[in-house]
């Protein structure tokens, strides 16, 4: 039972994401010179994400700290990762925002193409030339107030300790004096278990967005400091 429930949601999920990118493709296309953003783009995944959960009966989604987001400020934004339902999850925050992700995931049928469409940053890894250029992308964004999504662990934990953090996006917060704004994902790694399909019993995944940490007098070298701060605030979240 627990296989052929799997296999339609699988197939539903599927066919949402099919329509998210044509959707998506008609607003590019009949919006292409009044949103140079994309915002209209990104939103339609909220629709998409509320589809995906509402949909699956395994899943149950909280969030918490929606009052910390201010809509008129711009966030490096910084996130704990713990699978792929991570990015399904992080839309309930309603955020304009724009991904730094990863590029394999950007040639994944439909979902990837829809990240193309919404102008999110690519990074090849192991490419110290596209390192270079994707900070140079988000610092672009961010001039532009454009909020910008990093998971810092580089890669998803596998464990329920995150995986120690990498340094760019606060340095690029520091240098752009932009706040860091914190989330902190529970849940999420047993909601799409690796290497497997079944969904096997209800998950509970809670999202909480914390207070944002102001970077203003930050000096350009502290930014292992506030890494640290930013770590320990999502290991006790």
């Amino acid at each position: 039972m627990q296989i052929i429930l799997s296999i339609i949601i699988w197939i539903i999920s599927s066919a949402l994401t099919i329509v998210l990118y044509f959707v998506s493709l008609f607003f590019t296309i009949i919006l292409f010179p009044f949103d140079k953003q994309r915002k209209v783009v990104h939103a339609q995944c909220f629709w998409w994400a509320d589809a995906l959960i509402g949909f699956n009966p395994f899943w149950d989604v909280k969030v918490y700290g929606l009052e910390n987001i201010d809509p008129h400020k711009t966030y490096v934004i910084t996130a704990n990762h713990q699978s792929m339902a991570d990015i399904v999850v992080l839309y309930k925050t309603r955020m304009q925002f724009k991904w730094v992700a990863k590029e394999s995931l950007f040639n994944v049928p439909f979902i990837g193409w829809c990240l193309s469409l919404g102008k999110h940053v690519k990074l090849a890894r192991g490419e110290f030339g596209s390192i270079k250029k994707i900070y140079r992308e988000a610092a672009a964004w961010l001039r532009q107030d454009m909020s910008v999504l990093f998971f810092p662990e580089g890669t998803r934990s596998l464990t329920d300790n995150m995986n120690e953090f990498q340094n760019g996006a606060f340095k690029l917060a520091i240098k752009e004096k932009k706040p860091v704004l914190p989330i902190a994902i529970q849940g999420t790694r047993k909601a799409i278990s690796k290497g497997n399909w079944i969904f096997k019993t209800r998950v509970h995944s809670t999202i909480k967005v914390l207070p944002p940490i102001e970077t203003k007098d930050f000096a350009a070298g502290d930014f292992g400091e506030l890494r640290d701060l930013v770590y320990n605030k999502l290991k006790t979240a």
